[in-house]
């Protein structure tokens, strides 16, 4: 089961968060998002843990609970919804201005 970590300290790192849930069953992925340019933590992430009755005890026991000061919010992932591609012209999907010359 995907589960997904919200409001994480921005020093929590991957292995932190696979610490977090190994006590509940085995951690398969344990991931912290960062910003693509900056490197720095975006505050959430995805952990994958191999049996789904240790996920729901550990997302159970978890959602609300107090790490690093901070109140973290941990639920069953959704699906990622596809997303149109960026129009990388930004001319937002107008085409007047295609093919000028």
């Amino acid at each position: 089961m995907n589960i997904y970590v919200s409001n994480l300290s921005f020093n929590v790192q991957d292995e932190d968060l696979k610490d977090f849930f190994a006590p509940y069953g085995e951690v398969t992925s344990a991931k912290v998002i960062t910003d693509r340019e900056t490197g720095r933590s975006r505050g959430f992430g995805f952990v994958e843990m191999a049996d789904e009755a240790a996920s729901k005890k550990a997302i159970a026991e978890l959602d609300g609970a107090t790490v690093e000061n901070r109140t973290i919010g941990v639920s069953e992932a959704k699906p990622k919804e596809s997303r149109p591609s960026r129009d990388r012209n930004f001319n937002n999907g107008n085409s007047y201005n295609k093919n000028r010359y």
